[in-house]
């Protein structure tokens, strides 16, 4: 092979497989807690051991749903076209979102109060911005009506891209009434689906009744989902990222033998969001120890042949500022070149409590070097140009070869999109502007040139219309 491509390994087989032991282990023995008795039974009839609302797995009912479940996934974009692939060995995939409840104005900087107007604003820049793969759910509205709050905010998501969506819904009502929107305007989705629903168990060790309810509603519509662990060491889960990593990768295998038995072959995406408790903030954090945490959870998907989700760099920043700037640029690259297969919740801060339009933007040029990193470089013989190099000689110049006139605006295609690359003289010449200022306008002109799909309006028409019929 000529291809030169980086590539990141972090744990060896023996580690793997001993994650995997470990975790079989605290299945078989501790169990985990199933608040709802449908979900118990689900698990007592495909053989698990019950006792009250403890579960315990034995080790052959998790390999026997570790090989059941699709080792690929093919997700489809709104207009029914094959968007992308999921699974090991893929590309990482990146989305922006997720459930803010705060908005960061690019206008003037203020930090707003979660509205329907920036749900849509937000679902029309992740349609603009191609390297985003997909949208993921980017707030919750907090004005108007709570009890339709959720469910307005996906129609506003299916108005507003023809992307792929990933789907977060907290209510257990308003969850089973986007279903049906959904089928009521797309009608059956389960052969070219698009919208991938997200959940969470409780960590430590819990499969809550609203968790479980909605993970049926969605096998029973034939939609492929995410089951997502959320950590904090030292607090959910042990401080030593073993323990951690132990843990997380039992729930991820639990939540999966409950997908399966509920129809074998449903199609699962698994990951975790590992983070650590700051005990001095109160918040929870991303560092360098959960950064190798979610590389890990990679590496044990891709051994059980299952597609990954994992982090997306959001959250430390107060927006796309030298703190946000770190964690993006660490999570996009180490993703790219780890086995990460989805980084699906880019554009918050705060801890995630605000969505920042400035954030995604920055973070899209982020994700396209570090895509441009991770597909590497051709080393064959006629890329090396030997008679090329002949030709020019000694003290010659490749400023009009062949080589140099063919491939030019391919190579000049990896400087940056935002900043020019002024020099010194350039700089000054112009007034000696700040980079952060020049991010700002750009931004602005984008947000201020988006524009609605060309199915927005009938679909917001025959959403608001079901919504208010039901």
């Amino acid at each position: 092979m000529s291809l030169v491509k980086p590539t990141l390994s972090i744990l060896t087989s023996d580690q793997i497989q001993d994650v995997h032991k470990q975790s079989l282990k605290l299945l078989e023995t501790t169990g985990i807690r199933v608040d709802a008795a449908s979900a118990r039974e689900v698990f007592f009839k495909g053989g698990a051991v019950v006792r009250g609302d403890r579960i315990t797995l034995p080790g052959a009912l998790v390999e026997q749903a570790i090989a059941s479940s699709p080792a690929s996934i093919k997700i489809f974009n709104q207009l029914g076209e094959a968007a992308f692939t999921l699974g090991p060995g893929r590309p990482t995939i990146f989305g922006l979102g997720v459930t803010n409840t705060s908005y960061e104005d690019p206008h003037k900087g203020e930090i707003l109060p979660f509205q329907r107007e920036h749900i849509r604003q937000t679902v029309r820049l992740g349609n603009q911005l191609s390297e985003y793969d997909l949208v993921s759910t980017p707030g919750v509205i907090q004005d108007g009506d709570p009890g339709n709050n959720e469910i307005l905010g996906f129609l506003e998501m299916l108005a507003n891209t023809s992307k792929s969506l990933v789907m977060l819904i907290s209510d257990p009502l308003q969850f089973k009434r986007a279903l049906n929107l959904l089928q009521h305007v797309y009608g059956d989705t389960s052969v070219h689906p698009f919208v991938i629903p997200y959940f969470n168990p409780i960590t430590p060790l819990v499969l809550n009744k609203d968790t479980t309810d909605k993970m049926m509603a969605t096998v029973a519509a034939g939609l492929p989902l995410i089951f997502s662990s959320y950590g904090m060491a030292g607090a959910t889960t042990p401080i030593t990222p073993g323990g951690s990593l132990v843990l997380l990768n039992a729930e991820l295998l639990a939540g999966l033998v409950f997908t399966q038995l509920l129809r074998s072959g449903t199609p699962v995406i698994l990951g975790s969001l590992p983070a650590i408790f700051d005990m001095k903030y109160m918040t929870s954090a991303y560092t360098s120890q959960t950064q190798l945490l979610n590389l890990s959870c990679a590496e044990m998907m891709s051994h059980y042949q299952v597609p990954h989700a994992g982090t997306s760099g959001s959250g430390p920043g107060w927006g796309a500022d030298l703190p946000a700037s770190g964690a993006l640029w660490s999570n996009h690259l180490l993703s790219c070149m780890g086995k990460v297969g989805m980084a699906p919740f880019v554009g918050g801060n705060f801890d995630s409590l605000v969505f920042s339009p400035e954030t995604v933007i920055y973070s899209s040029e982020i994700i396209r070097q570090t895509r441009q990193l991770a597909r590497g470089f051709d080393l064959s013989g006629e890329t090396i140009g030997l008679r090329e190099i002949h030709e020019v000689g000694p003290g010659g110049s490749f400023f009009t070869a062949p080589s140099t006139l063919a491939e030019y605006l391919g190579v000049a295609e990896q400087h940056s999109r935002i900043w020019p690359g002024y020099s010194l003289e350039q700089w000054r010449d112009i007034g000696k502007p700040c980079a952060a200022d020049l991010m700002k306008k750009q931004v602005v002109e984008i947000i201020s040139s988006l524009h609605k799909p060309e199915h927005h309006d009938e679909i917001l028409s025959t959403g608001e219309s079901w919504i208010r019929q039901h």
